[in-house]
């Protein structure tokens, strides 16, 4: 996706002009599902969130006969330095080994898409370099956080009709909890949780770790594409730039879990109508997961207590999702069932 030069000559000028070219959801489309929908042989209103999960499916594909034809589950992967510090229960090292797990169709992702049929793709982000540690610079610089973001916007190059994104990173936790400390303000402790199973003195070094962060780059952080850059992870770049390259292309998109949702709250603080496209696949057990899906006024498919991350609860919610569209593409009508329909009073 190439940019035109703007006036604006910071590196994230190209990524404000998309914010301004969003489409919205498609009227018609709207309409017309929810025509089909009061033909179907139930009572209105029986099936509860799963008709509006159709009618959000096939507004924002501008279609009124929805399709999960090509249905893609993406995981991005990077490498953090703060991770140094004792922020993880785990070593850098499982980034790469992960990795070949994916490769190998090992991980729990790999058998979710197995199971509901879901394209998967994994993007390595450099897991061998990790990002500078953000407790003492920026975890990227302007412009090499706006190359990543365009290479997460490779996500929907290929074709797809809905994408799930997901992420894998040793630490990245620590990444979002900065994050959303940064654009929401509040105390480190509220935001930090034990993401892979940390003790006590390993949260507490977490919680740390956000405090030298944002006392690091408080002059820096009133725009949301800088606390990006400067908080942030390549993975986590990269979500962001899936996110608006799918809404540009009119692919919804459904959020995985605390990490995925800190990518789409830097969309959201830069334009609040930049999530409309989205749903929230779960809620993850990750203590303020649910406090920033309120924010963001995203209410979760699924609340199953997952952490594991790598688009676990995503795909499960594309698996219901699936689902959901069988259901309204798939069922007879009163007429073609000879059923008949609600008396009138």
């Amino acid at each position: 996706m190439t940019a035109s030069p703007t006036a604006d000559a910071s590196p994230f000028a190209d990524i404000r002009r998309l914010l301004t070219e969003m489409p919205g959801p498609d009227g018609d489309a709207l309409a017309a599902i929810r025509a089909r929908d009061a033909q179907l042989t139930k009572p209105p209103g029986s099936l509860g969130r799963l008709e509006g999960l159709v009618e959000w499916l096939g507004a924002w594909q501008g279609k009124a006969k929805p399709t999960l034809d090509r249905p893609m589950v993406c995981v991005f992967a990077g490498s953090h330095g703060v991770v140094e510090r004792g922020v993880s229960a785990f070593p850098a090292a499982v980034n790469r080994q992960m990795l070949d797990n994916f490769a190998a169709g090992g991980a729990a992702i790999n058998q979710l898409c197995a199971a509901y049929g879901l394209g998967f793709r994994v993007f390595d982000l450099a897991v061998d370099l990790p990002t500078g540690d953000i407790c003492s610079g920026p975890a990227l610089d302007e412009k090499g956080c706006v190359a990543t973001m365009a290479f997460g916007m490779e996500a929907v190059a290929a074709g797809t009709d809905c994408l799930a994104v997901g992420e894998m990173g040793i630490g990245n936790t620590t990444i979002a909890a900065a994050i959303y400390a940064a654009l929401y303000g509040g105390e480190a402790e509220h935001w930090v949780g034990r993401g892979t199973g940390l003790d006590a003195a390993g949260l507490a070094r977490k919680a740390e770790a956000v405090r030298l962060a944002l006392q690091t780059h408080k002059d820096h952080l009133g725009d949301p594409l800088a606390v990006l850059a400067r908080l942030g992870g390549r993975e986590i770049a990269a979500m962001a730039g899936a996110i608006l390259a799918a809404r540009l292309q009119r692919v919804p998109v459904v959020l995985d879990g605390y990490v995925a949702t800190a990518a789409a709250a830097v969309l959201h603080a830069a334009d609040p109508h930049a999530l409309d496209h989205c749903i929230a696949g779960h809620r993850s057990a990750e203590g303020a997961h649910g406090e920033v899906l309120e924010r963001l006024g995203l209410t979760p498919v699924l609340s199953l207590d997952m952490r594991l991350g790598e688009a676990s609860g995503a795909a499960l919610a594309l698996g219901l999702l699936k689902g959901a569209l069988a259901c309204h593409r798939d069922m007879a009508t009163f007429e073609q069932a000879g059923v008949s329909g609600k008396s009138a009073d």
